[in-house]
C-alpha cells in the first residue's frame, strides 16, 4: 500500500514545485531568459539521459544541476556557460517524467540568480517548455 502511496505524494511535491515557479518572479523579461538559455534532456533507449546546457552569451559563473523525485537526489555543479551531462536512467519512469523534474540554479554575471526547470523526454518526442524563475 505504502508502494502505491509514494509516487502519488512525489507527483504532488513536484507539482507544488512547479507553481512555486510559476508564481515567483512574475515581473521578470522571460524573452531574454528564453534568449539566454537553452535546456535540454533527452531519454535514450540505451539506458540514459542526455542534458545539454548552452548560455549564449557566456556569463554564467556557476550552475548547480539537480534530478529530482529519484531516491537519491542527483546533484552536480558545472562552471562553465556550456555542458553536456550523461545520466545513466534504467528505464521510463512508470509515472513519466514528470516525477524526474530537472532544476537548474545558475549565477550569471549580468542577470543575476536564475532558476530553469524542464523535464525529460524521449528521443523523438517534442522538448517540454522551461520554467524560468528568479528568485
Amino acid at each position: 500500500m505504502a508502494r502505491k502511496i509514494i509516487p502519488i505524494i512525489s507527483l504532488g511535491i513536484i507539482t507544488v514545485f512547479a507553481i512555486i515557479f510559476l508564481s515567483g518572479g512574475g515581473t521578470d523579461d522571460k524573452d531574454i531568459l528564453r534568449q539566454t538559455f537553452q535546456i535540454d534532456a533527452v531519454y535514450y533507449d540505451s539506458g540514459h539521459v542526455e542534458i545539454s546546457f548552452l548560455d549564449k552569451t557566456g556569463q554564467t559563473d556557476l550552475v548547480i544541476m539537480e534530478i529530482l523525485g529519484m531516491d537519491e537526489t542527483y546533484q552536480k555543479s558545472f562552471s562553465d556557460s556550456q555542458f553536456i551531462e550523461i545520466v545513466p536512467f534504467s528505464n521510463v519512469p512508470k509515472y513519466g517524467w514528470a516525477i524526474h523534474p530537472i532544476v537548474l540554479e545558475i549565477v550569471h554575471k549580468e542577470l543575476g540568480h536564475i532558476q530553469l526547470k524542464t523535464e525529460i523526454h524521449s528521443i523523438g518526442e517534442s522538448t517540454p517548455p522551461v520554467i524560468y524563475s528568479r528568485p
